[in-house]
């Protein structure tokens, strides 16, 4: 650090650097050049940069580099859809080709520096955009997207040329969509559907079709980004411009891979703070590589487990698959906030209605009893033999005629209801229909959501495609897992919303004291001993054990007594990595004989293995308590990262952990333990005493701090175990690990 015998740069000159270095890319916040406010301790940015995409998608003028009209010919196809829809937007388009006098009838220009005007947008359709880069510059265009692959997409040859790409781009201050990117931004939507729009973002466009064709089923789509390989332009941009844009309703997103882990939560945070639901499928959920870490929590969180963390934190809303990114992001782009969380189970089957509550429940959906009032009002329609607490059977006959409308708007008139779901299992006219047209009606007079699962295979019939179809109020699917999982997204989405606070508002913006005093003990590259590791978590102000760092074998026994019996006794070296597996550690020692033999049995295994110590902790002895683990590791996307987890020897085997990336406030700290499978160990188990849960949270908060401030020097840290105490008492950091980068 500076200051000391290593000479790297404190988190002081990281901030100075990023700002008046201009480290590529040049952090910039509300279109201006980020200052000290807009940067936390190391240095990132604070808020999302909302690029300005209204020329790119609502152009007055494009030029098309390389069209064509000739038959057969691939641009020409391109340059024919380009002029389509140049004239449904309203935009003024130029050909620019070096050999043709006209593009289906258009004049064309013979380079970019004879362009009759300024343009907007440029749409390259050449196989090698990069010499074009320079002359867009000239020409001062905003925007330009290149179709051509060959880049990152086919390995390291490819990405050195994409890298070339980048620069041209940065030094030409335009923005670029792609490359390997495709016409899907220039798609035509229907203008005559009403309501909140989806807006689609994709790095594959292929993927997106199945959302797009929602417009045929009367979902609103306003606008599709297809991404490509993201060389500039890239996901998080489009989350960011979408959010602000006020007939989105929602935005789905196709993810194989985000370009930087910080910008995306920047823009999901944007997104957060405005309401407006992000619902994403994000590819490689499988571990594909190993993971090579010295510490207990580097092989607790792989990669997509932080990818999972990072989007639940922003409440971003992770799907499997595209028919659940359809459904679900439909829901949310067109339903209103819930007036209530309950959700009830309507149907004209009882087998019906127990299976659909079977799944409801287990997925987590709130199904509550109606209250023996509300049972009484139905059992007027419904006869009293069939069962209305939740789900509600109504036994069939009832729905043939006027009671079917009353039992509907019954249930949405308890005010514990938010959300009425009526599985249809089968078309079973005129039964069905009637009760389709029945739960439209309701729908329309009514403030809270309906759904309908149409259960038919087949999908033609008039009830479906007419009726539930027809209906801007009713949200229609044709499964049960794609119901149950939309509208947990729906109640989890508008319960997260209301009680988001950004982060990045409380972020710190300077150092602490507590990092000034850790410059000393870092040792970039290198594996700190216990000893070493204990004082930067003291540093920090995390409790650690009463303890001495000895050198010999009397020294020993008078820490002992100064600690007192029953002391621990361990070895400590920049190369242990994990003392038990090598017989390190020796534990309730009650005596200055044992003391001595102890001493003697660490320093030998140490000179067996051929292990330098800096000396022989002497410990007090902590038992009663919750062993845990928290831990700081690197992650390659999102930078630090904190994990949470039960601890001890078996951490490993449990695997039972939570990861965040900071900056986080405490109700995160806190989700972090309500996900443990071993959380009821902490209240207590066995007629153990709950313990000093606060205690643990705030050892969460001072290690996130020391991964904001120390995040860029520590490859991992690892406290493992922390002994949690009985509540009142606080918690010990009995053992540590840091790894410096």
């Amino acid at each position: 650090m500076l200051g000391s015998t290593h000479g790297t740069l404190t988190t002081d000159s990281r901030r100075a650097r990023v700002i008046a270095c201009g480290e590529q890319p040049s952090p910039v916040v509300h279109g201006r050049p980020a200052d000290v406010d807009d940067l936390d301790v190391s240095g990132r940015p604070l808020y999302a940069d909302v690029p300005d995409l209204d020329r790119f998608f609502r152009p007055e003028s494009v030029v098309v580099v390389g069209a064509s009209d000739a038959e057969g010919r691939p641009n020409t196809g391109i340059t024919r859809q380009l002029i389509a829809w140049a004239e449904r937007v309203g935009a003024r388009l130029h050909p620019v080709h070096p050999t043709r006098q006209s593009v289906f009838g258009i004049p064309c220009s013979p380079s970019l520096a004879d362009l009759p005007e300024q343009v907007d947008l440029a749409v390259l359709l050449v196989g090698d955009p990069l010499p074009v880069i320079g002359e867009l510059a000239e020409a001062k265009v905003k925007f330009a997207v290149a179709f051509a692959s060959g880049f990152a997409e086919t390995g390291a040859e490819g990405a050195a040329a994409q890298a070339h790409l980048v620069a041209a781009v940065r030094r030409a201050g335009l923005r670029l969509l792609g490359p390997n990117t495709n016409l899907n931004a220039f798609e035509k939507f229907r203008d005559d559907l009403d309501g909140p729009a989806i807006a689609l973002i994709t790095q594959s466009g292929h993927q997106g079709r199945p959302v797009f064709a929602m417009q045929e089923l009367g979902v609103r789509l306003s606008h599709w980004a297809p991404t490509g390989n993201e060389a500039d332009l890239e996901t998080a941009d489009f989350i960011s411009y979408f959010s602000e844009q006020p007939e989105i309703g929602a935005i789905a997103c196709y993810v194989e891979g985000l370009k930087d882990g910080r910008s995306f939560l920047l823009a999901a945070d944007r997104a957060a703070r405005r309401g407006v639901p992000v619902v994403a499928v994000k590819v490689g959920r499988t571990e594909t590589g190993a993971r090579t870490a010295a510490s207990h929590t580097g092989k607790l969180t792989g990669a997509d487990t932080v990818v999972d963390a990072a989007m639940r934190q922003y409440g971003v809303i992770r799907v499997d698959g595209l028919d659940e990114l359809q459904d679900t992001a439909a829901l949310l782009a067109r339903a209103r906030a819930p007036r209530a969380e309950g959700v009830v189970v309507y149907s004209i089957s009882g087998g019906t209605g127990a299976h659909f509550a079977d799944l409801a429940t287990a997925a987590g959906l709130p199904l509550p009893r109606l209250s023996a009032p509300k049972q009484a009002e139905l059992h007027q329609w419904i006869p009293a033999y069939l069962s209305v607490t939740n789900p509600v059977d109504n036994g069939g006959h009832p729905v043939g005629d006027w009671r079917g409308r009353k039992i509907i708007d019954a249930i949405l008139a308890d005010p514990e209801v938010g959300v009425l779901i009526c599985p249809i299992t089968g078309p079973f006219p005129p039964m069905s229909d009637k009760l389709a047209q029945d739960l439209v009606d309701a729908a329309e007079q009514s403030d809270k959501l309906v759904c309908v699962v149409w259960g038919s295979p087949v999908g033609t019939e008039a009830a479906y495609r007419e009726t539930l179809l027809g209906s801007s109020k009713v949200a229609t699917f044709r499964t049960f897992a794609n119901c149950i999982t939309a509208v947990r997204a729906y109640l989890d989405h508008h319960r997260f919303v209301a009680a988001y606070r950004s982060p990045f508002d409380e972020a710190p913006r300077t150092p602490s004291p507590s990092f000034r005093k850790t410059q000393a003990l870092m040792r970039p590259g290198q594996q700190l001993s216990e000893h070493a590791a204990k004082q930067l978590l003291r540093a920090y102000g995390i409790r650690v054990p009463r303890e001495q760092l000895v050198t010999s074998a009397a020294a020993a026994v008078r820490a002992a007594s100064l600690v007192g019996y029953p002391v621990v006794m361990k070895a400590s070296g920049a190369q242990i990595a994990h003392k038990t597996e090598l017989g390190l550690v020796k534990i309730g020692l009650t005596s200055a004989s044992q003391v001595r033999d102890a001493y003697r049995e660490l320093t030998d295994i140490a000179r067996y293995e051929g292990i330098s110590l800096d000396g022989v902790l002497v410990c007090q002895m902590v038992e009663r308590g919750v062993e845990m683990v928290v831990g700081v590791t690197h992650d390659q996307l999102f930078g630090p990262t904190v994990t949470v987890g039960l601890g001890g020897v078996l951490v490993e085997v449990l695997r039972d952990a939570a990861v965040r990336v900071p900056p986080f406030g405490e109700d995160q700290a806190r989700g972090m333990l309500g996900e443990l499978r071993g959380r009821a160990l902490l209240e207590g188990v066995r007629g153990g005493p709950p313990v000093d849960v606060d205690a643990l949270i705030e050892v969460v908060m001072r290690v996130q701090r020391m991964a904001l401030e120390l995040g860029d020097d520590i490859a991992e840290l690892d406290i493992n175990p922390l002994m949690v105490l009985p509540r009142g008492q606080g918690a010990v950091a009995l053992d540590a690990l840091v790894v410096c980068r």
